[in-house]
């Protein structure tokens, strides 16, 4: 089995091609919303049934009935036919005439040696036609022209008999099946009904999960959503019971981490203090000045640790003008020393958390101007993002090293050295911030060469 199964493989293969092209096709045309994917669910069944019902059973049911009907007409007419043939004393056919229209309810006239008019071309599709056609060779057989074509209601039909010709009127609805139309027209008329109904329930079903999707996106970009409870079928209000809790365990739990950040912060300030004040009672000695640079950068590497350990979640969320938060991040590393320029386009007022934003723009800024002289900062709010770029001339990082630089405490230079390098921290807390927002730190090369370090967030 193993090797028949070996063997048919590549015809198995083969033969799913055109399945699979057709799959893929199928589901790039797709829509990729849970609403419009319900609504095709709904639509095609109903649209198959209606099509089925009106091609299998309509079509047999007019079919048939127009063939009775028009059986039935042509019966009568073969009766008038045959009355004229037996009895042809009366040269007017004046009783014959009364008869058909009394009785039989058809305008019939007999004019003598007129010929037939010259066939015309037949309808595409009518079932009127074809079965008066057949049933007029079937039972009368004699040289006929019919016309059913137009929007008369009624039914020319002319009939050879030897010299003369049998003119007869009928009635469309004596011939044909016109009920059918509004059959057809109740039909697609309930059905638009009952799909309005089951859009406008499904769109109320479907609301719920979007509001779900909304507060999950805000709660991940640090907004609150105040106005948002548990609401639809019941899955869904325990998907957003569960949403709920888990939002507030993780405030519980952040909220948990600060406290005692703040207390192990609060502990050792307080013992870099008492060495500061130690050290101002000594005498000013090489050994002091090393002790105390020694502490200072305690100090320094305590900051950058609670800096990245804290997330300032109690922040809220503020519409704020980003021209002029970087013109303040420029202009802050101008005040150090350092060759800063800025442009913004777009609208500059975007809702984010100012303080944590001008923190990962202040940390990517002074990540250049420690490696570069010349620093550009470009922002642009445009298609629901914002993107800001900060491009700086020194070398560079490699292309292998640039996702490993966003890891804390990991620093390229192998001395280590916490005066030029910092702590690590830096790029690590700038791409927190950054995706706490929903976007993204990333580094790339420069246009004008060194390194372009790009904040892209939705806005």
């Amino acid at each position: 089995m193993r090797r028949v199964a070996r063997r048919a493989q590549p015809v198995v293969d083969a033969l799913l091609v055109p399945y699979r092209f057709i799959g893929k096709r199928l589901a790039a045309a797709m829509p990729k919303g849970l609403y419009a994917r319900a609504l095709i669910i709904i639509i095609t069944p109903i649209v198959i049934l209606q099509s089925v019902v009106a091609f299998v059973f309509m079509e047999r049911h007019w079919q048939t009935v127009t063939q009775r009907l028009s059986a039935a007409t042509v019966r009568d007419i073969a009766a008038i036919v045959d009355l004229i043939d037996t009895y042809p004393a009366d040269p007017n056919f004046t009783q014959i005439i009364r008869i058909a229209q009394d009785r039989l309810g058809l305008i019939v006239s007999v004019t003598p040696n007129e010929p037939l008019p010259p066939a015309a071309p037949k309808p595409f599709f009518s079932l009127l036609d074809s079965a008066l056609s057949r049933e007029i060779g079937r039972q009368i057989n004699k040289p006929f022209w019919i016309d059913t074509v137009g929007r008369s209601n009624l039914v020319e039909i002319r009939i050879q008999l030897g010299d003369k010709v049998l003119r007869v009127l009928a009635r469309r609805s004596q011939t044909y099946a016109s009920n059918s139309e509004i059959f057809i027209f109740w039909m697609v008329g309930t059905s638009l009904v009952l799909l309005a109904i089951a859009i406008a329930f499904l769109r109320n079903q479907i609301r719920p999960i979007q509001q779900l999707a909304d507060a999950a996106e805000d709660f991940g970009m640090g907004r609150e959503a105040a106005d948002f409870n548990p609401r639809g079928a019941r899955e869904v209000r325990r998907a957003s019971a569960a949403f709920m809790e888990m939002r507030h365990r993780i405030e519980r739990q952040m909220e948990q981490r600060t406290t005692m950040l703040a207390g192990v912060s609060h502990d050792l300030r307080t013992v870099l203090t008492r060495f500061r004040l130690q050290l101002a009672l000594l005498k000013e000695t090489p050994d002091v000045r090393a002790m105390r640079r020694d502490v200072d950068d305690m100090q320094r590497m305590l900051e950058g640790y609670l800096a990245f350990a804290r997330d300032d979640a109690d922040e809220p969320t503020a519409a704020t003008n980003i021209s002029t938060l970087l013109s303040e991040v420029a202009e802050n590393a101008r005040r150090v020393g350092h060759d800063v320029s800025q442009d913004f386009l777009g609208d500059p007022i975007v809702s984010i958390r100012p303080n944590d934003f001008k923190r990962c723009l202040s940390n990517l800024v002074m990540n250049a101007c420690r490696h570069g002289d010349s620093i550009k900062l470009h922002g642009v709010h445009a298609d629901g993002w914002l993107v800001i770029h900060v491009d700086d001339d020194g070398p560079g990082i490699d292309e292998a090293e640039r996702e490993a630089v966003f890891r804390p405490f990991y620093r390229l230079d192998e001395a280590r050295n916490l005066d030029d390098s910092g702590t690590g921290l830096g790029l690590p807390i700038a791409r927190d911030i950054a995706r706490f927002h929903g976007g993204d730190v990333t580094l790339s090369e420069a246009p004008g060469g060194g390194l372009r370090a790009t904040v892209r967030i939705p806005a």
